[in-house]
């Protein structure tokens, strides 16, 4: 255990930024961290009044919004468990994930709600909404009362909140603070039990580590309810003494990028596909013609060339950001050369929900290229194999940041955790003598080629994805011949008015020439044209076993 606490932080946070913003929908006035202490407060009367106690959890379920981190906070730092559940579950996926965490309390948003049966929650005790607060209904007379007279037990408990009147629980660190349900790649959702330790050693980390201070604004647009978007876009920024904006509706990469050029965020954290989509839509194009490639070539000119690139790019992301930081499934290879190339101030981390869930990180100008960064200091990361520098292995781990294990189901945790304590990622990589881990693929991902070696799909898709009309694509093992599923650039194949036949025609020429690029190993023998987006997890991987 570390001996710092995630609710030393928060409280530190609060009383040392007091009177500033801290939390504001876009385009919406933000609240203070007083005015958050309050609303935490508040909450905090509800809770002991209700007999809500210590390790009881509370699900909340609802789009990123600041309500939706003030009902995480209260909830953290009362000590009960949080239970954040990603709103885009179908309703009976959210009904069966309520009732498997043992919630007593709901907290969901009003167009969420009307679509659960209340019939198939039976234990939940009382429903709020995100949206503002208001009691949705209660089965005991002794919530509806306590909710009735709330605002006179807060004013009674504090005529005027003092900076003193924040002291939250002193829960010790290791006690379950989250459960996390996440789908993932490989399977059904499974409850990640994160302990306060585990939140503590990731906020810790980024910290010392992340390019941030007090007082920086930054844009959250990832899903808060997933471990990467809340650890780093609400957590750490908000233990540091930030001003953070949230994007509450699912938002596009038009609407980020406007979010961007408004707010100018000093740190941006960002999946791939918003990265990998600006660099194919607005690079790509440019830097393929004809003349640009000549001119990219020419020593001297090509440095001018990429300086205005670079330049041209980071005012896309508002022009101030000190780094970006891509994380949660593969980035593209080929913008990852070309960024790095330009000079542009990025870095690829990596992690997982069960480490709560950074794993690796190096900042933008120590990184290597191809590395996903080196371990951090709470963990022990090393390559299950013979030789980690050469030889492909699994990444395995342990440390301060490991989770509890699955909620309620030791069989799948005694498959990631094994006896001596080591995570088993699933995870392949290589790691050279400076700790740079090179991520391969996923082992459940892996392909055995006709000629026996070893295929990482991801390598072939990531070639496929840069290519003309492909918005997405999916290498799969049919009869020990790969295929490739193209999902099409509908908006580009309306633009053209393409046939179905010139359509079939560019795709049979993409794969030609794609298997030109590879070796001959990594040949596709065929496409399949895939009629609809592939099924992803929130972190935007796609669901691969739903497709093989």
């Amino acid at each position: 255990m570390i001996k710092e606490r995630l609710i030393g932080y928060i409280e530190q946070s609060i009383t040392q930024n007091w009177e500033i913003e801290a939390l504001s929908n876009y385009r919406e006035k933000g609240l203070s961290y007083k005015e958050i202490a309050g609303k935490m407060l508040k909450m905090h009367i509800f809770f002991r009044e209700t007999g809500i106690r210590e390790g009881d959890k509370i699900a909340l379920a609802g789009r990123n919004s600041a309500n939706w981190c003030i009902i995480y906070l209260a909830t953290v730092s009362y000590g009960a468990v949080i239970v954040p559940i990603l709103p885009d579950f179908k309703p009976d996926d959210l009904a069966n994930l309520i009732n498997h965490s043992d919630a007593r309390i709901l907290f969901a948003d009003d167009k969420i709600y009307e679509t659960i049966d209340p019939a198939r929650i039976p234990q939940i005790q009382a429903v709020f909404s995100v949206d503002d607060f208001s009691l949705i209904t209660a089965k005991d007379e002794i919530f509806k009362e306590t909710f009735a007279s709330l605002e006179e037990k807060y004013r009674k408990a504090y005529p005027e909140l003092k900076k003193e009147d924040v002291k939250f629980s002193d829960i010790s660190n290791d006690k379950l603070a989250v459960i996390s349900y996440t789908g993932g790649t490989t399977g059904f959702s499974k409850g990640v039990m994160l302990s306060h330790n585990n939140l503590a050693a990731n906020v810790r980390y980024a910290q010392a580590n992340m390019p941030l201070d007090p007082g920086d604004p930054l844009v959250s647009f990832l899903p808060l309810a997933h471990t990467y978007g809340c650890a780093f876009e609400f957590l750490f920024p908000f233990t540091f003494g930030c001003h953070i904006t949230i994007l509450s509706k699912t938002p596009s990469p038009q609407i980020i990028v406007q979010a961007f050029k408004e707010i100018r965020p000093r740190l941006i954290l960002s999946v791939p596909l918003v990265i990998e989509k600006i660099f194919k839509k607005q690079l790509l194009p440019v830097i393929s013609k004809p003349h640009m490639k000549i001119l990219l070539a020419i020593p001297g000119i090509n440095g001018i060339l990429h300086r205005k690139i670079n330049q041209k790019l980071t005012e896309t992301f508002g022009g101030r950001f000190k780094e970006v930081v891509i994380g949660g499934a593969a980035f593209n290879p080929e913008a990852e050369r070309f960024f790095k190339k330009i000079g542009f101030k990025f870095t690829v981390g990596y992690g997982m929900t069960e480490c709560g869930p950074l794993i690796i990180y190096a900042s933008w100008n120590t990184t290597k290229l191809g590395a996903s960064g080196r371990p951090v200091d709470t963990l022990e990361v090393t390559i299950d194999s013979s030789n980690p520098q050469k030889e492909v292995g699994e990444i395995i781990l342990r440390g301060e940041n490991v989770m509890m294990g699955y909620y309620k189901n030791e069989k799948a945790t005694a498959e990631i955790i094994d006896e001596d304590g080591w995570m088993h990622t699933g995870d392949l990589g290589i790691m050279d003598k400076d700790k740079n881990i090179f991520i391969k693929g996923r082992s459940k991902s892996m392909l055995l080629g006709p000629s026996g070696k070893n295929i990482f799909p991801e390598e072939i898709e990531a070639v496929y994805n840069n290519m003309d009309y492909v918005a997405e694509s999916l290498v799969i093992s049919e009869d020990n011949k790969l295929v490739v599923l193209i999902y099409p650039d509908l908006e580009a194949v309306k633009n053209e008015n393409l046939s179905e036949e010139q359509l079939l025609d560019i795709f049979e020429a993409t794969r030609k020439s794609v298997n030109e690029r590879l070796p001959d190993f990594m040949a596709v023998s065929k496409f399949k044209i895939h009629r609809e987006e592939f099924a992803k997890t929130p972190k935007r991987s796609i669901r691969r076993f739903l497709y093989t």
